[in-house]
């Protein structure tokens, strides 16, 4: 007989290509991991230590499908390379980060950016501008060892037809190794957790009826419509 007072919500799961799914722990965002996407921010590019914000496990959507968010008028696009990992732990040597990953995945990071300039104003959190319902759709995963560990090659998004974002991996500032690293002097990383790594430049608005198409090299497309 369970001890808990209520019906506990359903486990978080992301799709896997071929078969099975990937249980979600957590998630962990990069902010400005690209150089031009640094510039277009706001940003300095030179190289200083990454900083990490969060989305929650439940923000994931695979449906294919972004409702467009109440209590805001300009929500961009992010189109992100996801890493989905198997193992964890403390203090991860760079030469075996990539040993706990289990695959990867599209997504996009959806943010609600009038809300996000307030914060940043205010100094205040993120969360109201980047956590909110289905803020994070996304692909199948797909395993490393059918895909081998993404270093390089596009990645990008259309909008209507019309090349918004493009990029490549190999662009990132902050590589996979060295997230996985960071992350684990600070965290305890563990099976389940995500790390969405991060977009390059030419984010921008959508609208109601937008279709988008994102794609990483290797992993196929992600396709999601605005509703």
């Amino acid at each position: 007989m369970s001890d808990l007072v209520i019906t506990p919500p359903p486990s978080v799961t992301i799709p896997v290509a071929g078969g099975g799914a990937f249980p979600v722990r957590r998630i962990y965002c990069i902010g400005r991991n690209y150089a031009a996407h640094t510039v277009e921010m706001g940003g300095d590019p030179d190289r200083e230590p990454p900083f990490f914000f969060q989305k929650n496990p439940d923000n994931l959507d695979p449906s294919g499908e972004f409702p467009y968010p109440p209590h805001t008028s300009d929500v961009h696009h992010e189109v992100e390379l996801a890493v989905a990992l198997k193992s964890g732990g403390r203090n991860i040597p760079l030469a075996r980060a990539l040993a706990h990953v289990w695959g990867y995945g599209i997504a996009l990071d959806m943010t609600r950016r009038d809300l996000q300039g307030e914060a940043k104003k205010l100094g205040r959190p993120w969360e109201i501008a980047k956590a909110f319902e289905h803020s994070a759709p996304v692909s199948a995963l797909q395993s490393a060892e059918r895909t081998g560990h993404l270093d390089h090659g596009r990645i990008a998004l259309v909008v209507n037809g019309e090349l918004r974002q493009q990029g490549d991996l190999n662009q990132m500032i902050w590589k996979v190794p060295e997230m996985i690293g960071y992350l684990s002097e600070y965290f305890e990383l563990a099976p389940g957790d995500v790390i969405l790594s991060g977009t390059p430049s030419g984010v921008g608005p959508v609208q109601p009826g937008d279709e988008l198409v994102a794609s990483v090299e290797g992993l196929g497309e992600l396709r999601v419509t605005v509703v």
